[in-house]
């Protein structure tokens, strides 16, 4: 006995058969799609986008620690709390380098330096009060 294309394909999958809805009889069934509709869908680590990842798991407890943490980080909750410690973060850096900038000797005295010019006029100011403590 020969089969159909069709029918070489149902054998190689059994669920295939039961993922047409047609063959399971009914409007309903449309609705309801197949089974592999319900199964994540892989996305590549450090993607950065994505909509809605609360309809790919039906099932929250099955979720994965590292799929967890990327939902938590997902809330508006999250960002707005990572982006006030992040303001607040940047700010103290930007104290300390004002600080580090008062004690620098340059002329004039006021001029505004990038904070990698004030990070090397440091590194030689230290190296010339060492060499002044030296002899």
């Amino acid at each position: 006995m020969m089969l159909s294309p069709d029918q070489a394909a149902d054998s190689d999958h059994p669920s295939s058969a039961h993922s047409d809805p047609e063959s399971l009889g009914g409007a309903d069934t449309k609705v309801l799609g197949n089974v592999s509709d319900l199964e994540p869908v892989e996305e590549a680590e450090g993607d950065g986008k994505g909509g809605s990842r609360a309809a790919l798991y039906p099932h929250p407890q099955q979720l994965s620690r590292e799929e967890k943490r990327r939902r938590r980080r997902a809330t508006a909750k999250y960002r707005s709390a990572h982006a006030t410690r992040e303001r607040i973060r940047v700010e103290a850096f930007n104290l300390a380098f004002a600080e580090l900038r008062k004690l620098l000797p340059t002329l004039p005295p006021d001029k505004k330096l990038s904070k990698i010019e004030i990070l090397r006029l440091a590194i030689c100011y230290i190296s010339y009060l060492n060499h002044v403590l030296d002899v």
